[in-house]
């Protein structure tokens, strides 16, 4: 979440914090009022500002980036080859594994230490390596990032003016143990903690975001899920002046986007991202499609050979193209991510390529005995309104053995033994013999350290190529 405002609420000098901040507001400023006119622009205008701007990108990256230069002398390449947006496929891909590698030679050698920012992933994935370490430009990065967050939530009326519950990696800066809330934003914004989002605390959650009144709430799915079944299970009306709910850093849930409506009693937008800042793509207010922000970077989906996919409804991974960090570009970086796209355009009018659906992680799918891929979407159609239930507080899977998967669950107080036979005989008429489950009941899952909740604990290692000829992902039991 780009944190531009909040940096300047926290500070003891308020006009000092935002005299220092100024050049990072005219990016933004600059930004934003170009993604004003350029989200109509027609798809041939995107594709021309794109090539422009990676061609730009390549000749910066030739010259001044040590690894690229490394890069394009070994496949006989420079920049002048690189003509349409096609020709980017002649460049090989760039692994998390290459960037741990070559990190120090994918800094730019032109500009100063002092414009270098070093962010992490959050590195909450099983079977990765931990987080991983890159650059951002310091004062731009994040203010161009800001840029396109709230291009993405004029969609649906955002304005800065609005109050605003924001419920995702904060913890507070109170040192009262209890104290699960802040403002921020010159008290525009709740901050509420995720790390106290229990039984105990639920309903005074619910009251001070009552007292606050917000139009908008901003939370990772996770959260907002254990507060919505909460609401659900004990009668407690929506907050009146609620717009919308604004989700992000996580998969959404066909279920948890059923529960969320139903119980908030207003439209649920969501968008996809990483802090790696090479692609975004955001719903619209007319379409729960992902709308690609071609202005952000150029995305490929590539199939297990590495091929790229054109036609649509296909699973692939995403591969992305950063346009506007100089001080470490990432070109042609494999994110792990599966999605599907689609070549239809939206009614919104806006030319912008959509994913159609998100499939998660790879190192966050679930391997059957055939050695198949099972997404957590799945997973969760099978055993149909699993996250919708709110007599589970909490669910999370774990893999150590491929075919076999445990599934802990905190129970709610109506949870029963009917519940559980529901759930075991949902996946077995789903999955049959090419998966099988326990169920393991435990009192609390803790969040990750920045307030996420991780529904999969995968112990195995998953090979895209090797595991891709079978990707379960709907609840009829097709393959993909």
């Amino acid at each position: 979440m780009p944190n531009l405002y909040t940096k300047m609420y926290k500070s003891k000098s308020i006009t000092t914090k935002a005299f220092s901040l100024l050049p990072s507001f005219f990016i933004f400023n600059e930004w934003y009022k170009f993604l004003k006119k350029s989200q109509f622009f027609s798809r041939k205008q995107h594709e021309t500002f794109q090539l422009k701007r990676l061609i730009d990108l390549l000749n910066h990256a030739y010259e001044h980036v040590p690894y690229y230069r490394r890069v394009f002398n070994e496949h006989g390449l420079k920049p002048a080859d690189i003509k349409q947006l096609q020709d980017l496929q002649k460049l090989p891909f760039l692994t998390k594994e290459l960037i741990r590698k070559n990190i120090d030679d994918l800094k730019a050698t032109n500009i100063p230490s002092k414009k270098f920012e070093y962010v992490t992933t959050s590195g909450t994935t099983s079977g990765s390596m931990g987080p991983l370490g890159f650059y951002y430009e310091k004062g731009a990065s994040r203010a161009i990032e800001w840029a396109f967050m709230k291009t993405q939530w004029d969609r649906v009326g955002y304005k800065f003016s609005d109050k605003c519950v924001v419920i995702r990696g904060y913890g507070t800066q109170s040192n009262k143990k209890d104290r699960f809330y802040e403002y921020s934003f010159f008290r525009r914004w709740l901050l509420l903690s995720p790390f106290h989002m229990n039984e105990k605390n639920f309903s005074k959650y619910i009251d001070i975001i009552r007292t606050f009144n917000p139009k908008y709430i901003q939370a990772f799915p996770s959260e907002i899920v254990l507060l919505a079944k909460y609401m659900k299970l004990n009668e407690i009306k929506p907050f009146p002046n609620l717009k919308a709910l604004l989700l992000g850093s996580e998969n959404l849930y066909a279920a948890q986007r059923e529960l969320l409506e139903e119980v908030f009693q207003c439209p649920v937008y969501s968008w996809y991202g990483h802090a790696e800042q090479a692609v975004l793509a955001g719903e619209c207010e007319k379409n729960e499609m992902y709308h690609i922000f071609p202005e952000y970077g150029i995305m490929e989906l590539i199939d297990k050979s590495g091929s790229v996919i054109t036609n649509d409804d296909t699973v692939g991974e995403i591969v992305a193209t950063g346009l506007n960090n100089y001080v470490m570009p990432l070109i042609r970086y494999k994110t792990q991510d599966l999605a599907k796209l689609s070549s239809k355009r939206c009614s919104c009018g806006r030319h912008y390529p959509m994913i159609t659906q998100l499939e998660g992680r790879i190192q966050e799918m679930i391997i059957g005995k055939d050695e198949g891929m099972i997404s957590l979407t799945a997973i969760l159609a099978a055993i149909k309104r699993l996250e919708g239930y709110p007599q589970l507080n909490k669910v999370q899977f774990v893999q150590e053995e491929k075919g076999k998967l445990l599934i802990k669950i905190v129970k709610g107080e109506t949870f029963t033994s009917y519940d559980e036979q529901e759930i075991v005989q949902s996946m077995e008429k789903t999955f049959g013999d090419v998966l099988t489950v326990d169920i393991e009941y435990v009192d609390e899952i803790p969040p990750t350290k920045i307030g996420k909740h991780r529904f999969l604990i995968q112990k195995l290692p998953v090979n895209f190529g090797k595991n891709h000829n079978n990707v379960w992902n709907k609840d009829d039991g097709n393959i993909l």
